[in-house]
């Protein structure tokens, strides 16, 4: 199973507060002059806070989240430096309690 690192905090910070859609194309575009295939993702209401281990994680949202998933700790590391107010972890998937690591709540 492989590790995924996220970044996860409200959509509002991540959204309209820092400039994470600029730091993800910037990185997708890096990725693309190197020929690398993306490893990470942008996903609103990430499905795996419901897992129980992710139980402190949801605790501290209170708002509606969005996450920002890599298989690149050190490019998780990266934006915690570089954006600052977001919770970082860690999860294994495909698992019981996480069977789609990139799923999003509805509604």
């Amino acid at each position: 199973m492989p590790n995924y690192y996220f970044a996860i905090a409200s959509q509002d910070f991540l959204i309209e507060e820092e400039p994470v859609e600029e730091i993800l194309r910037e990185r997708t575009n890096h990725y693309l002059c190197l020929k690398k295939d993306l490893d990470f993702w942008f996903v609103l209401n990430p499905a795996f806070i419901r897992a129980s281990s992710m139980r402190q994680v949801k605790n501290q949202l209170s708002k509606p989240s969005a996450a920002i998933i890599s298989l690149d700790a050190k490019f998780i590391e990266w934006l915690k430096l570089r954006i600052g107010f977001v919770i970082t972890g860690s999860f294994e998937s495909p698992s019981k309690a996480i069977p789609n690591p990139l799923e999003s709540l509805k509604g």
